[in-house]
């Protein structure tokens, strides 16, 4: 049975939740390999909406179990509330197994993260503030917190007075705020000690051996691959590898046990924060789309940026990343034009480039070059076969699938689990 990537194709939001959701309950492991409460996947199940950050979307189906894989960076109170929210709203869900591996956020980093964004002024990335770069830093600094340090006092103790010691000499000396006591933090993470020991393994071992028992894992990821710190629109972009190959470093299984790479792609372009977006609308189209597409961040609540479909975008992502398959989602928010452009090119100083440049500067100077495609008026939100949607919106998905250069086998027309068109089977 196959091991399924799941991954965001454009610059997040895209509704990975609901395609993962789709998969659900045919899902055995769902595992969060990568990113932080920085991501926001949101599901609809019965009409209730929930909101997740932290924990694999997989979570609200039955029977299946997630996973918070050495990818991930956690914050433990904001783990402690999701559970406890959901519960409380009557979702039957278990704790998740965290790999030993994963790192911590602490209220340092999302201190650090949060002068440094005031501090870069007009120069800012646009982070979340939540602490999720600063916790990646720290990592690759080698002077992290991992979830394994919580059950050795000492260590632990040890390592967030070794952390603090250069942040407090930052906080006082370039930000002028006040340092921040090593023992109030490592007293709050030893809090979670025993309340998350019995959850805590080697997610890697648990993965593989599943995997060998012919057991269905999905593997989702966080933000999307133009987001990604090697592939994306750098510097505009988060702190870890969202694509598919980080998948693998992110959970500790090989690359031999990934079968299906599925990119989710929204019918038409959304990015939140800064960064380049060629075919961002600044005019009434782009204002109709983000109140009809509900377009404002899960986890921040900003108003995304909207644009057409850049169809370059996505190609670029299932040319690295090798997807098998693309989800569409949010086809219906597209009901009500007469006409829908689409990005097939960009014009960079005169000249027209059919890819999408690997340089910055030329992407920062990319103007989109459109196919205009007719549009349709009817309600698509019922649909479930791919022969029942209107012409205009059949030839619309086709182009989408020639251009992105991999097969659309599912189509979202609606928030709920049940507004779905799946024209491929994903596993």
């Amino acid at each position: 049975m196959p091991g399924i990537v799941v991954m965001g194709a454009q610059w997040g939001d895209e509704g990975k939740g609901k395609a993962t959701d789709q998969l659900g309950d045919r899902v055995d492991y769902c595992v969060r390999y990568s990113g932080g409460n920085n991501a926001g996947h949101t599901i609809v199940v019965g009409g209730e909406r929930y909101a997740l950050h932290l924990l694999p979307s997989g979570i609200l189906n039955p029977g299946v179990t997630p996973v918070i894989g050495n990818g991930v960076v956690v914050d433990l109170d904001v783990l402690d509330k999701e559970l406890t929210d959901l519960r409380a709203r009557g979702a039957d869900v278990q704790h998740p197994l965290i790999s030993a591996n994963a790192h911590v956020i602490t209220s340092y980093h999302q201190t650090i993260d949060k002068v440094t964004e005031r501090f870069l002024g007009k120069a800012k990335i646009g982070t979340t503030g939540r602490g999720v770069g600063p916790a990646y830093a720290d990592k690759i600094n080698r002077i992290g917190i991992r979830i394994q340090d919580l059950f050795d006092e000492s260590i632990l103790r040890r390592k967030v007075e070794a952390a603090l010691d250069q942040k407090n000499h930052l906080l006082l000396k370039v930000y002028n705020r006040r340092a921040i006591d090593p023992e109030e933090i490592a007293d709050h993470l030893l809090t979670y000690a025993d309340k998350l020991r019995p959850y805590v393994v080697d997610a890697s071992r648990i993965l593989n051996d599943a995997l060998d028992e012919g057991k269905v894992v999905l593997f989702e990821g966080a933000q999307a691959h133009h987001l990604d710190v090697d592939h994306g629109t750098y510097p505009y972009v988060t702190s870890s590898n969202p694509i598919a190959a980080g998948a693998c470093v992110g959970s500790g299984v090989g690359p031999t046990r990934i079968d299906r790479v599925v990119g989710i792609a929204k019918a038409y372009t959304t990015r939140v924060g800064e960064g380049p977006m060629p075919t961002e609308l600044l005019d009434a189209d782009g204002e109709k789309l983000r109140e009809a597409g509900g377009e404002f961040g899960t986890t921040t609540g900003r108003p995304r940026r909207c644009g057409w479909f850049d169809a370059l975008v996505v190609e670029s992502a299932a040319n690295a990343n090798g997807f098998t398959d693309i989800f569409l989602t949010k086809l219906d928010t597209l009901t009500g034009w007469d006409k829908i452009p689409v990005c097939v090119a960009y014009e960079i100083d005169g000249e027209r480039t059919d890819v999408m440049p690997v340089s910055q500067t030329d992407f920062h100077h990319a103007k989109p070059v459109y196919e205009v495609l007719d549009g349709w008026t009817e309600d698509i939100t019922g649909v479930r076969d791919f022969a029942d949607f209107p012409k205009a919106t059949q030839a619309y998905v086709r182009r989408l699938e020639e251009l992105c250069g991999a097969r659309i086998s599912g189509i979202g027309v609606g928030p709920g689990r049940e507004q779905a068109v799946m024209i491929n089977d994903l596993l």
